[in-house]
């Protein structure tokens, strides 16, 4: 017993601190107008194995931050009209599918110079190619910008990336150590085409109805549950299928926006999401390596540096080409600069495939988050420099 309550002591002394640091970096981050992303991974970073190691080990973090992710998807997928979304298939078909083939073709003219093979290039191509929706979703709505043009062009080329993590995840697995399991890209296929059948069949119906919406509407904490099992049930199925949970999560927001349950759910849920989704930040700044990037800090930040503004100029030029103003595509290209959180998911099939060795990978890992980390930092930057008043966005 008196081990058992020491034990139980020490996680509550971790979680205070935590939450402490949290809530003192906020309070000084909203000072100076920033939004709370850069303290939770600030605090990740500090409480993490390369700071205070007050969290020794990320693999817990790592598991919470996952959770994160899927609540987020799952709520960004509650947000969007798929009627909306088809509507603006020019912005989501040419625009995405070219950013992501600049991408993939940049990738292949570094890469042929410094002698890498096919697959790495592809994979880097790939990786770069991923904006992250946590960051991107979460400044459009501190801004007030998520429903205006800009904002709404933006947010159909988010998720017609976060579909294509379904093919980049195939293509990739077709590289895999020991030759290609078949069983698992046919399990990945079939997922892929359920995936397209359910959108497809939201798409005709327009409305769906889910089980017991009527016994639920006036009850708070069934809600939850309720909105708990879809979400993760969806996330449960695809990851089954050696997909990416939390496009599954994105499925099942898709799934509830077509039910009369949007409101109160997206209620429900939401301290729920808040705490997850800042989990998921925590762990982004654990996986920040300290030491390492004060060793290869050079090599980071040109790799940094290079993605980001590369990122930046294709975006903001895809943006121009589907009828935004170049203030507006250019803030749009820095709300997409960074590089996304699927982007860890092909980042550890690499490594397990043997396509990246394990300094890559951590070096992927390390710029993938300091993309993250910097990005709210430079889209204000970005925004003052354009004289951009974000509340003149239509």
């Amino acid at each position: 017993m008196t081990l058992l309550l020491t034990a139980l002591a020490t996680e509550l002394n971790i979680m205070l601190g935590v939450f402490g640091l949290i809530l003192i970096l906020s309070l000084l981050l909203k000072r100076a107008n920033q939004p709370y992303i850069i303290a939770y991974i600030l605090t990740g970073i500090v409480v993490g194995p390369s700071g205070t190691q007050l969290v020794p080990d990320t693999e817990t973090a790592e598991f919470m931050g996952e959770l994160g992710l899927i609540i987020l998807m799952f709520f960004i997928g509650m947000e969007i009209s798929l009627h909306d979304f088809v509507k603006k298939w020019r912005i989501a078909v040419f625009g995405t599918g070219l950013q992501v083939f600049i991408s993939v073709m940049a990738m292949m003219t570094v890469g042929f110079f410094l002698g890498w093979d096919f697959k790495r290039m592809l994979l880097l191509g790939f990786i770069i190619s991923l904006s992250s929706s946590a960051v991107v979703i979460r400044l459009l709505e501190d801004n007030k910008i998520f429903k205006t043009k800009i904002g709404q062009n933006v947010i159909s080329i988010l998720i017609t990336q976060d579909i294509l993590i379904v093919p980049m995840i195939i293509v990739m697995s077709l590289f895999e150590a020991g030759g290609l399991d078949m069983e698992k890209i046919g399990l990945q296929l079939v997922g892929g085409i359920l995936i397209a059948a359910l959108l497809l069949y939201l798409f005709k119906r327009r409305t769906v109805r889910l089980p017991f919406i009527k016994q639920l509407k006036n009850d708070q904490e069934l809600q939850v549950f309720a909105g708990l099992i879809v979400c993760f049930g969806m996330a449960l199925i695809t990851s089954l299928f050696g997909l990416s949970a939390g496009l599954g999560a994105f499925v099942a927001g898709l799934l509830v926006h077509a039910t009369p349950a949007t409101t109160w759910l997206h209620d429900s849920l939401r301290s729920f999401r808040i705490v997850l989704v800042s989990v998921f930040f925590l762990s982004v700044g654990m996986l920040i390596d300290t030491s390492f990037i004060l060793e290869h800090w050079l090599a980071i930040g040109s790799l940094v540096l290079a993605v980001y503004i590369s990122n930046m100029l294709i975006n903001a030029f895809l943006l121009k080409l589907l009828g935004n103003s170049w203030h507006e595509s250019l803030y749009g290209g820095s709300l997409l600069a960074q590089i996304g959180e699927f982007s860890f998911v092909l980042a550890s099939i690499g490594q397990q495939a043997d396509i990246i060795t394990t300094f890559s990978y951590q070096m992927t890992v390390i710029v993938i988050s300091v993309t993250i980390f910097i990005s709210p930092i430079t889209v204000m930057f970005v925004r003052k420099v354009l004289n951009l008043d974000v509340s003149l966005l239509r």
